[in-house]
């Protein structure tokens, strides 16, 4: 027996226990946790360029321009201009293009003074036109608020992010005419010329942050959730804002999804009301009616509704063919759009005056700011994911960590090591690809199906399996190996015996 013994011990267990345990390839355990304390900046140098006029001959002299170093702010040019240009209109102290530059009318500057103190005194003024441009503090708060304890932030920063989508690789945008009452309304939209003309150029500008998909529907006898009440001195129907939270639900069970995609969507519904219900107007909290008539649901979309009863008289023949004035609605889409992606209102000080976007409808500040935060947003959620996964992994050890889990994680790891540096540096188009490619890595690894595998197999259970089978084949073995601890006891005390 004593050779099967020998096997069991010396060849058998070791065996044994090689085949079961659980395979676990090696994680970067320190780095993660080193993003538990990751520290961001945002830094980009700001460029101070003084016009003729603005500074004396001497002063100009030393240095033509100057550049100025602003933590967490992200400005190209500042142009400073003489008191007396008539660049700005009168009462207007700082100008803001929509190209990353900004025009300062500067105060007297004595010629006493040195270049430095010149640059000193301008300091707040600034501070002030880039915290006007820039993403800063309240809007990081805000951009975290989900994944970070709360600070003092405004009121405004935090509508803002609660009314914005969270970051995704890309989006589906909806676009649909909802006509309750074909019989008495034709409604035609050229919606195809209208997206061209006012969404199109603003995607071709989002084309950085994500990717996008349009498409538009038109659907018959669509109605609201909810009964409008006729108002004596609208002479037409109302809906109050306590109310528009029972709109949605009917109408989004007739919208659809793209079951193809995984990708957030944001639904625009045009509602033109029947001939019973018209005209239909939406009144705020104040019970004040809504200039646009339209309201928004945060991170779902929004509903215009418009009237078209002004366009007929009651003897047109039925149904009236209504062309929908798109400019009217796309208006209003946009504004909206642009707050479900996350472009931040901005409330300039006084005295300052901002340019329009343009047809873009984006200005290059505004992009960079979004950039910003969608960049921010991704390092958390990233940091997030591998860190809990980190945790999961430590605290149970026999879930399987293969080989991809492993590459995916080191791959997040590395990406927002890359992302947080190319933050510092100002590079925002590299910074932000950087986090998407962590969110996608730290995502794959998060959720891939192997690690279900073990997750409910703990070390009890494998006892549960073990000992039946193994129990009536160790209890000989143990016996035997008793049995011969016994007889070379014995054969030692008969030695110890004989030499004596």
């Amino acid at each position: 027996m004593a050779p099967v013994q020998l096997v069991v011990i010396v060849v058998g267990i070791p065996l044994w226990w090689k085949t079961t345990e659980t395979y676990r390839a090696w994680l970067p355990f320190s780095d993660i946790n080193q993003l538990d304390i990751l520290q961001l900046q945002l830094s980009v140098d700001v460029e101070v360029v003084f016009s003729r006029g603005t500074l004396t001959t001497e002063q100009q002299k030393k240095v033509p321009h100057n550049l100025v170093n602003v933590k967490e702010h992200h400005v190209d040019v500042i142009y400073v201009v003489p008191e007396s240009s008539l660049l700005l209109p009168e009462g207007v102290k700082v100008y803001i293009g929509r190209r990353r530059t900004a025009l300062l009318r500067s105060s007297l500057v004595k010629s006493s003074w040195t270049l430095n103190e010149v640059l000193s005194n301008m300091n707040p003024e600034v501070e002030q036109i880039v915290g006007t441009m820039s993403f800063n503090h309240q809007e990081i708060v805000a951009a975290l608020s989900d994944r970070v304890r709360m600070t003092k932030v405004t009121k405004e920063s935090m509508a803002d992010s609660m009314r914005a989508i969270k970051s995704s690789p890309g989006y589906e945008i909806t676009f649909s005419l909802l006509n309750p009452d074909p019989k008495s309304h034709n409604l035609h939209w050229d919606i195809e010329g209208a997206l061209q003309s006012y969404i199109q150029p603003l995607l071709n500008k989002l084309a950085p942050i994500a990717n996008f998909s349009v498409d538009s529907q038109i659907l018959y006898y669509a109605v609201l959730g909810v009964n409008p009440r006729f108002d004596d001195g609208v002479s037409g129907y109302t809906l109050s804002a306590d109310s528009l939270s029972h709109v949605i639900n009917p109408v989004e069970a007739r919208l659809g999804s793209n079951a193809a995609s995984s990708n957030p969507v944001l639904n625009f519904l045009l509602y033109v009301p029947d001939a019973h219900h018209s005209p239909l107007f939406i009144r705020d909290h104040s019970r004040r009616e809504v200039p646009s008539n339209a309201f928004h649901s945060p991170r779902w979309g929004g509903i215009m509704v418009y009237n078209v009863n002004a366009m007929y008289g009651p003897e047109a023949e039925r149904p009236v063919a209504i062309n929908i004035n798109m400019a009217k609605v796309m208006g209003v889409f946009l504004a909206q759009l642009r707050l479900m992606l996350g472009v931040q209102s901005t409330r300039p000080p006084v005295g300052f005056v901002l340019d329009s976007p343009g047809s873009a409808g984006l200005a290059d500040w505004e992009l960079d700011r979004l950039m910003w935060s969608r960049t921010v947003e991704n390092i958390a959620t990233a940091s997030t994911t591998i860190t809990s996964l980190a945790q999961l992994l430590d605290q149970i050890g026999n879930i399987v960590i293969n080989d991809n889990i492993a590459e995916q994680v080191s791959s997040a790891v590395t990406s927002l090591q890359a992302a947080v540096a190319q933050l510092k540096a100002g590079n925002l188009v590299f910074a932000l690809q950087y986090s998407r490619e962590a969110i996608l890595a730290s995502e794959k690894a998060f959720f891939d199906p192997s690690l279900l595998h073990l997750l409910y197999f703990p070390d009890d259970q494998k006892f549960a399996i073990y000992i039946p089978l193994f129990l009536p084949m160790c209890v000989p073995i143990v016996l035997s190996l008793f049995k011969i601890m016994s007889e070379m006891k014995q054969r030692q005390v008969d030695k110890q015996a004989k030499s004596d």
